[in-house]
């Protein structure tokens, strides 16, 4: 009996849009709590420019453009290797420890790290499980020769 899985495996273009909208939606909705709450996000480089206010706009902008990243990504890989989803996870993972970088080095009051560093495990929580699994409903078996 032989047992194969193909490459179509791969998680398909719903899977992808629902990990990116809801990406963008977990960051939006952290950003709105973090300002109902009073926190400012407020980040100053600490190199002589200006403190840079992350407001709604740039919340989604930069989050749609990293989560499209993702998932094309991760379209890219399934292209090239039947271990997609393991090469994609530990990929994702290094990125977001990458991530809490600029977070650690800015100057910003506790709240402001703390709602940016929710922010991005936020994200991270949405794309992480769906787009680094295979799509079980895709697997191809194939039946033993008789």
């Amino acid at each position: 009996m032989t047992t194969t899985f193909t490459r179509s495996a791969a998680p398909g273009p719903r899977l992808h849009a629902s990990a990116v909208g809801g990406a963008v939606l977990a960051a939006v909705l952290l950003w709105a709590a973090a300002r109902s709450l009073g926190v400012e996000l407020r980040v100053d480089p600490g190199d002589g420019r200006p403190a840079l206010v992350l407001g709604l706009p740039l919340i989604v902008g930069v989050t749609l453009a990293l989560s499209l990243l993702a998932s094309r990504s991760r379209a890219v890989l399934d292209r090239l290797t039947d271990r997609a989803p393991a090469v994609w996870t530990g990929l994702a993972v290094t990125v977001l420890l990458v991530s809490f970088v600029p977070v650690l080095y800015v100057e910003a009051s506790g709240s402001a790290r703390a709602t940016l560093a929710l922010i991005h495990l936020s994200v991270a929580a949405v794309l992480v499980p769906l787009l680094g699994r295979r799509n079980q409903a895709a697997l191809h078996r194939e039946q033993p020769e008789t």
